[in-house]
């Protein structure tokens, strides 16, 4: 099976895929690449960096917001702003409270904190957008260019425990409902019925929402994960064990990409004790993941940025296209 052939689409429905690995091993590049290629098959494509340290403007050299930044014909890229995001986050959080008057802020960040959410903004963010372009079917594909693998796993636990602090904010909100309409008679100041309700249907919205979320991230035909590795035995084995962790969040994980490979025709005594030393790891790669398709990616002679390099790295990845790519002009 060709690399390419991994990526399904369904007639009307947005396909996800989250590209990880370890820190350093060409995740944005690939990531970049792969956006693009796409693209310049007719495929409406928005990538998004969840990596804090982002660097998927300078990919592009593109300057790339908190907002889809068109790119090149059918392709738009944002990278999820730290700052703005905490500020969407703590107004959802005094909307949250308006909604449930017997719930303090302190109870509020407590339950987060609990579930590891603090500090996770940046997954927060991510997992945000999941559920903004998860049902909008705005896009053909959606790539989530990830943080390095401890990050991502978080953002990959985030609709566990978004189910289940939902679940308890609904409970608390049920009683206090209750509380509130066997006291109506005497403390008429408990607040609106109606607003009441809504505050509960918005919450059991919120909750299905986030169980929809949980079935399409789980669905291998809606949303699949492609590990970046590099020909080293750190890379290899925290790839392995991520695999394992992805599993149990019943995730798909159906490539490899093998980057950074020295070329075969070393013309320097370093280079060929290097390419030793990768064969060795090339062949753990086989045995770990053979499961997997593999792809592999020379090391390059040059640096890999601008649309130029990043449609060669997609030509190796995934074929040959002799379309010229040009960039949009900058707003």
């Amino acid at each position: 099976m060709a690399f390419k052939d991994l990526f399904r689409f369904n007639k009307g429905k947005t396909t996800f895929v989250f590209i990880g690995g370890k820190g350093g091993v060409g995740k944005t590049t690939i990531s970049a690449a792969t956006a693009l290629w796409f693209s310049r098959q007719g495929k409406k494509t928005l990538i998004i960096s969840t990596d804090p340290a982002h660097s998927l403007s300078d990919s592009y050299e593109r300057n790339i917001g908190h907002n889809p930044t068109p790119i090149s014909e059918n392709l738009e890229a944002l990278e999820i702003d730290p700052e703005i995001a905490m500020q969407d986050y703590q107004a959802k959080m005094k909307e949250q409270q308006s909604l449930n008057p017997g719930m303090d802020m302190g109870m509020m960040q407590d339950q987060m904190d609990m579930a590891s959410m603090s500090p996770g903004i940046d997954e927060a963010a991510a997992f945000d957008k999941f559920l903004q372009y998860m049902t909008t079917d705005e896009y053909d594909i959606v790539i989530f260019d990830t943080a390095p693998t401890g990050h991502t796993l978080r953002l990959l636990s985030f609709p566990e425990m978004m189910d289940s602090w939902v679940g308890k904010m609904i409970t608390v909100r049920r009683q206090i409902g209750s509380m509130a309409k066997a006291f109506k008679n005497i403390m008429p100041f408990m607040g609106d019925e109606e607003e009441e309700d809504k505050a509960l249907e918005d919450m059991e919205e919120t909750k299905k929402r986030i169980r929809e979320a949980r079935g399409i991230m789980a669905d291998p035909s809606r949303t699949s994960f492609k590990t970046v590795v590099i020909p080293e035995e750190m890379s290899i084995y925290e790839s392995e064990r991520a695999m394992e962790a992805l599993h149990k969040f019943n995730m798909t994980t159906d490539g490899v990409i093998v980057n950074q490979i020295q070329p075969e025709e070393a013309d320097c005594e370093f280079c060929a004790a290097r390419r030793k030393i990768q064969e060795q790891r090339l062949i753990t790669i086989q045995q770990k993941f053979g499961g997997q398709v593999i792809a592999e990616i020379p090391l390059q002679k040059h640096e890999v940025k601008g649309m130029e390099r990043l449609t060669e790295i997609g030509d190796i990845l995934y074929g040959d296209h002799t379309e010229e790519v040009k960039a949009l002009p900058m707003n």
